[in-house]
């Protein structure tokens, strides 16, 4: 036999419906007494709650906006408080992935609607892809899937008002601070739909069309006075689109100090070789002052491309804190810096301009060969306030890395000097890379990170690593070296000190139960050790000793630890094993599932 609901869960529920129906007679909620109306509101879908607070009488910045004066200040400000416990209970429900170190001023109702209305956009960008519509963006139709979070299922059988996507941008746009648009939404009617946003971030995929650019650029145009994040990926324009793009930031009343970062990935915008760069966006280099970050990522730029880019903000004195110019070919960018420019990186007399905010430059993946570094070698003198360098997966080798040494040195000696350092994948060989180690341990201002993975050092650099653990750095990439067995053990016996190592990362070495022992002692030797991956190093079940041992001695203080793609996790029971050195879930220690032994076929 069903149970017979009682009084004050009809009056609930009745209540309820009445704020989801939107009857004009909402504002009575708040004459309730406290103990009613809090509990109405854990009974609110995010709608009837969002209908609730819209009604809110005009007094409620004020203790008297309730009629109920009886009521002490204390127990007035709760029910304040109870709206935000609610809506940070919605978001979590509807998206329990959520960072428990939330700011505590997180304002969960902004949040949720503009995920929400996130949400709407890429179910409307997914019917109109599969189902070629052909009507008004507004019309159409948000999925049931999507209105059952806000409502409830018995509420969107009876009404049907709020199913168009123009409900949704019209109520709730308000909200959105950060969107990202598709080509699909980016018709002559996007800027009515989202005429309530005050957008700060937005991110455009695929456009490819003047129609799609018209209609981002009314958009833009809104936003003029709050948008300081704008990104592309995966499109496709001609450079008069770009500069038609670039013109509605810049020409037409954009405040210059307003856009901070501008962004464009893994898309293309270069017609041909004799217009290397959009004039739109040259001007919009120009003139845009208050400019921080500028990406230009995996977008088949060439070098003459990168060489205007450079010279267009080192003229304008720009002052670019990011500079990215990642996965693109321009070898070649800089050669002009190497004839007549400064030889030292002190003499500044000799410089007249230079991008003296520039604290990232990432040319990661760009073909850099040996020429290039002796023409950064000058270039460099031009960024004298830089801090991180990555120069990952250029083809530089031991002879390029060298040219650089001078610049290391005398860089350790400046006001700035470097903080971070990406060498990965950069083709060094043993003997180069541990002469670069031996330049670095020796500076002024020891690095704080280095990053050179993924080059074939072999066994022999171990002892190198080992003395260079002893220089200060605090965060160090080794992944995929080829220690190995021998390197491990080397690398370990020159460790004789307290270390000042935060992060290691020694994954894909092969290093077996030796790679176990050297963590043993790196980590009885590190104090403030944090963070450590092992994976991949054919650690054996045999090690787990030694596993547990280093997790006995960095408990309290590890606090990520990765053992994924080794033999020691077939061992059945190893998560309740390692499980006895967790303290209030950390070490977050990642294992991987047990695999089947390799098979042989050898008869």
């Amino acid at each position: 036999m069903p149970e017979v609901p009682s009084l004050i869960t009809l009056c609930i529920g009745a209540i309820r419906d009445s704020i989801l129906d939107e009857n004009g007679n909402i504002p009575y909620v708040y004459e309730l007494p406290s103990e009613l109306f809090d509990q109405i509101l854990p009974n609110l879908p995010p709608l009837g709650l969002q209908n609730l607070q819209d009604a809110m009488p005009s007094g409620s910045s004020s203790d008297s906006w309730f009629t109920d004066n009886c009521l002490r200040p204390s127990r007035k400000r709760k029910r304040y408080d109870n709206f935000d416990i609610t809506w940070r209970a919605r978001y979590k429900s509807r998206w329990p992935i959520v960072k428990e170190d939330a700011a505590a001023d997180t304002d969960w109702q902004q949040i949720y609607w503009e995920k929400h209305l996130q949400n709407c956009l890429d179910a409307t960008a997914e019917t109109i892809s599969i189902t070629l519509f052909d009507g008004s963006l507004g019309d159409v139709e948000i999925p049931d899937a999507l209105l059952k979070y806000i409502s409830y299922e018995g509420h969107i059988r009876r009404s049907r008002s709020y199913s168009k996507l123009a409900y949704h941008c019209e109520r709730f746009g308000l909200y959105a601070r950060c969107l990202r648009l598709q080509s699909a939404h980016c018709v002559a009617d996007i800027g009515h739909l989202l005429r309530n946003t005050q957008l700060e971030y937005l991110e455009i995929q695929w456009l490819k069309s003047k129609e799609q650019v018209e209609g981002l650029c009314k958009l833009l145009e809104q936003n003029k006075e709050t948008l300081a994040s704008l990104e592309f990926v995966h499109c496709k324009l001609p450079a008069n689109l770009v500069t038609a793009i670039c013109e509605s930031l810049h020409v037409k009343g954009f405040e210059t100090n307003v856009i901070k970062s501008f962004s464009i990935k893994r898309s293309s915008f270069l017609d041909c070789s004799d217009f290397p760069l959009p004039l739109g966006l040259e001007s919009l280099l120009i003139a845009t002052s208050g400019l921080t970050s500028l990406i230009l990522s995996d977008n088949h730029m060439w070098w003459k491309t990168a060489k205007l880019v450079f010279d267009t903000l080192l003229e304008a004195e720009s002052c670019l804190q990011v500079l990215d110019l990642s996965e693109n070919n321009i070898a070649g960018w800089l050669s002009h810096f190497k004839w007549g420019s400064p030889s030292c990186i002190n003499t500044d007399r000799l410089i007249t301009k230079s991008l003296k905010s520039l604290r990232v430059l990432n040319l990661r993946c760009n073909n850099l060969q040996k020429e290039d570094a002796d023409c950064l070698k000058y270039a460099m003198v031009y960024m004298p306030n830089l801090e991180v360098f990555n120069l990952s997966e250029n083809p530089l080798q031991d002879e390029g890395i060298r040219i650089l040494f001078p610049y290391f040195v005398e860089k350790s000696k400046c006001d700035t000097p470097l903080v971070e350092l990406h060498l990965e994948n950069c083709e060094l060989s043993c003997q180069g890379a541990s002469q670069l180690l031996e330049i670095l341990a020796a500076l002024n201002v020891p690095l704080k990170s280095l990053f050179i993975g993924d080059n074939h050092l072999t066994s022999k650099f171990g002892p190198s690593l080992g003395r260079f653990l002893r220089s200060g750095i605090q965060i160090l990439d080794v992944k995929g070296i080829g220690l190995g067995l021998a390197g491990f053990s080397d690398a370990q016996k020159e460790i004789s000190q307290d270390l000042s190592i935060v992060r290691i990362n020694i994954s894909g070495n092969a290093g077996g139960v030796r790679s176990a022992e050297f963590l043993s002692k790196v980590i009885s030797q590190a104090p403030k050790l944090i963070s450590v991956d092992a994976s991949s190093n054919w650690i054996p079940v045999e090690s787990l000793p030694a596993i547990c041992a280093l997790l006995k001695a960095g408990k309290g203080q590890l606090e990520h630890f990765n053992v994924r793609q080794n033999p020691l996790c077939n061992k059945p029971d190893i998560a309740s094993v390692v499980a006895e050195f967790q303290v209030n879930g950390k070490p977050n220690i990642l294992l991987s599932s047990p695999v089947a032994t390799l098979y042989d076929n050898d008869p």
